[in-house]
This record gives C-alpha cells, structure tokens and sequence, in this order.
C-alpha cells in the first residue's frame, strides 16, 4: 500500500510540473505575440495598406511557425 500511495505521489507531482511547465511555456509565447501586435500597434503608417502588410507580415510568421511546430 505504501508503494502505491509513494506512486500516486511521484506521479502527481511529475503532472504539477509538467502542468507549470506548460503554464510557462504559454506565457513566453503569448509574451512574443504581444510584442509583434505591440509594435504595429504602435506605428504611424503611411496608409491603410500598410497596416494591413504589418498584419499580413505578422500572421505569416504565426503560420510558419505552427508549422515548424507540427513537423516536429
């Protein structure tokens, strides 16, 4: 019985860490994120049209990066 209790123990805290590991991994992302929105966010473009390829810039780094992301 003590085994098993010394399992669920072992096994609860791998699943803690892994979970704040996780945890911490979302917010690097979201932290990269934020800057590049932050950066256009903060621009003074010259027109529509150059906002819009700001965005267009940003959201293929996205797609390219969930790709790199599902390859691996």
């Amino acid at each position: 019985m003590a085994a098993m209790d010394s399992s669920n123990a072992f096994i609860k805290e791998y699943q803690d860490r892994f979970e704040k590991k996780l945890k911490e991994n979302e917010i690097v992302l979201l932290e990269h994120w934020k800057e590049q929105l932050d950066k256009i966010a903060s621009m003074r473009p010259d027109s529509m049209a150059s906002l819009q390829m700001q965005v267009k810039k940003t959201s293929e780094m996205m797609a390219n990066r969930i790709k790199v992301l599902k390859k691996e």
